[in-house]
C-alpha cells in the first residue's frame, strides 16, 4: 500500500470517520474514498452499500475488478439517563454489538451496582461531552425525562449528527422540548429528525420492552443511513 494512503487512512480511522480503500486489482493502485464523497456509476451503487453494511470484499464495476476494504467506526450507544430503561437496554445493545455509556449527574441513580460492566458517568452530559464528543457513528437515547439533564445533549447530538437520536416522552413533553431546542439554537430540520416518543411503535409497555422498541430503532436507524433520501426505507 502507498504511504500517503496508508497514513490517510490511519487519520481517518483515528478520528472515527468511515472510509474505504479501494483497491483496483487490474493494475494494483488503490485510493481512499471517505463516506459522503461522490463516486458515480455502478462503483459508487457498490461503495455506499459497503458503507451501510460494512462489509469488505470485491465487486465488478464499470468492466473492472475492485477490492473494497470497509473501515467503519464500531457504532456506540450513549443513553442519558441511569433508569430502569437504562439498565435493560446496557446489556441489550452490548449483545448487538453496540458499547454503552451511560451518562447521569444523579449519584443515586449512576452507581456501579445498578450498572455492573457499564462504563457509567456520574457527571453532568456537558462535562462528559467536552472529554468524549459525540460524532454521526454515535446513537444518544436520552431517557431521564429532565429537560436540565437531557437539552444539553440533546442538542450536541444534533449538532454532531449523530446516525440516531431519541428522546423519551409524550407528544406533548416533546412539544415544549421542540421549543426548548429552538431556543437553544437547533434548526426545525434538526429537531424534526428526533425519534420521540423514543422506540418503534411496538406497543411496549414495561422498560425492558422500552428497551427492546429503542434498540430495533437504532439498529434500523445505522442500517438504514442514506437509503431515506432515496426513498429505499419501508
Amino acid at each position: 500500500m502507498d504511504p500517503y494512503v496508508l497514513k490517510t487512512l490511519n487519520a481517518e480511522r483515528r478520528a472515527r470517520r468511515a472510509a474505504i480503500l479501494v483497491t483496483d486489482l487490474g493494475d494494483g493502485r488503490d485510493r481512499i474514498v471517505r463516506e459522503g464523497d461522490p463516486v458515480a456509476g455502478e462503483l459508487g451503487e457498490a461503495i455506499a452499500r459497503a458503507f451501510r453494511t460494512g462489509n469488505s470484499g470485491s465487486v465488478e464495476a464499470e468492466g473492472r475488478t475492485f477490492f473494497l476494504n470497509a473501515h467503519l467506526p464500531q457504532p456506540r450507544l450513549v443513553v442519558i439517563g441511569a433508569v430502569h430503561i437504562s439498565q435493560a437496554l446496557a446489556p441489550m445493545a452490548r449483545i448487538a454489538g453496540y458499547p454503552v455509556e451511560i451518562i447521569d449527574p444523579r449519584t443515586a441513580f449512576a452507581t456501579p451496582e445498578r450498572f455492573p460492566d457499564v462504563v457509567l458517568h456520574a457527571e453532568w452530559p456537558q462535562d462528559v461531552l467536552a472529554r468524549r464528543p459525540l460524532d454521526s457513528y454515535t446513537a444518544l437515547a436520552a431517557v431521564t425525562h429532565d429537560p436540565k439533564i437531557d437539552d444539553f445533549a440533546l442538542k450536541a447530538a444534533l449538532d454532531a449528527r449523530c446516525f440516531y437520536v431519541g428522546a423519551l416522552g409524550s407528544r406533548k413533553t416533546h412539544a415544549k422540548r421542540v421549543e426548548r431546542l429552538l431556543a437553544l439554537g437547533a434548526s426545525a430540520d434538526q429537531i424534526a429528525s428526533i425519534h420521540a416518543p423514543i422506540g418503534l411503535d411496538i406497543g411496549a409497555a414495561s422498560p425492558a420492552e422500552i428497551a427492546v422498541a429503542v434498540l430495533a430503532q437504532t439498529i434500523h436507524a445505522f442500517r438504514s443511513r442514506g437509503l431515506e433520501a432515496k426513498g429505499a426505507v419501508a
